[in-house]
């Protein structure tokens, strides 16, 4: 059984074994459920090459101090899926901001495919000897599939991104995704797949700002591209995305990471919201909002000088998502 196959049936088992009893319509559903997880694992086939080295200089020819940036997290920050570096999403998002900033970024990708929450403190560990300025995690997808407790997942988070804080890295965290949106699984299955990532991606999003980070919601981002052209969006397997699907999820984070090395935490809250679903809310309701609007940033803010109200921390809402990434820089690799 390949490793995407073994993730759809997780997924099924957990569903009835978390649902309780399964007399009467629990057969029902399980069967459902059961024949779904099957079918699936039927129709995604194996990937077996690893996600591109993009590791290196992006933007050398600029001058400056170069901003040291990592990517952390699972095959949604490795790139698995990708057919070359400048496709993965580290790169496209080094790339991304040398150009905006016009000076160079020295970028190391530690993340690992498969990795859940847990698996975060060794990449954390590696991560603080390049000295970072910004990390930029993606994990979430593969504690939901295995289906760890949000809360011990959302612990794990919290402790990389306080260990990263407390050594003056700036992190920004691409909450977990809509697994939903993956082709092969099919109702009743994807309605769970997607209720359980918004719970993650709601749990990681407080946890996250709380700690000092700031958040993008990922959730079905993508999902009117992926379906309305699966062939380029989605990688072979049909689960991970292509690199085309790798540089539209860069697009959503890449204003975050900028606006994280330019914009002090917590911020002032903007007096007026820039458009609909924006502005200042309690964070635990921005946090709720954010997982179902795709792409939207949570931050810290500050409201008359506080950063706390009535219900808690205090917390931005902006979607910043760019249509364009400016064009790639170029890369130096690193040696190996």
């Amino acid at each position: 059984m390949n490793v995407q196959s073994e993730r759809v049936r997780r997924i099924a088992t957990a569903a009835v074994v978390g649902g309780g009893g399964v007399a009467g319509a629990g057969v029902i559903f399980y069967g459902l459920v059961i024949g779904q997880a099957l079918l699936a694992r039927k129709t995604i086939p194996q990937v077996v090459s690893p996600p591109p080295r993009a590791d290196g200089v992006y933007g050398a020819h600029f001058d400056g101090e170069p901003i040291r940036l990592v990517v952390l997290g699972d095959s949604s920050a490795a790139g698995y899926g990708a057919e070359r570096p400048s496709e993965t999403f580290a790169a496209a998002v080094a790339a991304g901001l040398a150009q905006h900033q016009h000076r160079p970024v020295r970028m190391r990708c530690l993340a690992v495919v498969g990795a859940e929450s847990k698996g975060l403190p060794p990449q954390v560990e590696v991560a603080l000897r390049q000295r970072p300025d910004i990390a930029v995690i993606c994990i979430g997808g593969n504690d939901v599939t295995h289906r760890v407790r949000t809360a011990t997942a959302v612990h794990h988070l919290v402790d990389a991104v306080r260990t990263l804080r407390g050594a003056g890295v700036e992190v920004v965290v691409g909450t977990c995704p809509d697994l939903g949106t993956i082709r092969p699984i099919q109702p009743p299955l994807r309605w769970l797949a997607r209720r359980w990532s918004r719970q993650m991606a709601t749990a990681q999003t407080i946890a996250v700002v709380e700690a000092g980070g700031r958040t993008v919601s990922l959730g079905d981002l993508l999902g009117e591209l992926f379906y309305a052209e699966p062939d380029r969006m989605f990688s072979i397997d049909r689960f991970h995305p292509s690199g085309a699907g790798y540089l539209a999820a860069a697009r959503a984070v890449l204003p975050t990471v900028i606006a994280a090395l330019t914009e002090p935490v917590p911020a002032p809250a903007l007096g007026v919201p820039l458009s609909a679903g924006e502005g200042v809310r309690s964070l635990p309701q921005a946090a709720m909002e954010a997982a179902q609007r795709p792409g939207t940033e949570v931050s810290a803010a500050q409201v008359a000088g506080r950063e706390r109200g009535p219900a808690g921390r205090w917390a931005q809402l902006r979607h910043r998502v760019w249509h364009r990434l400016p064009q790639q820089a170029a890369r130096t690799p690193e040696p190996a």
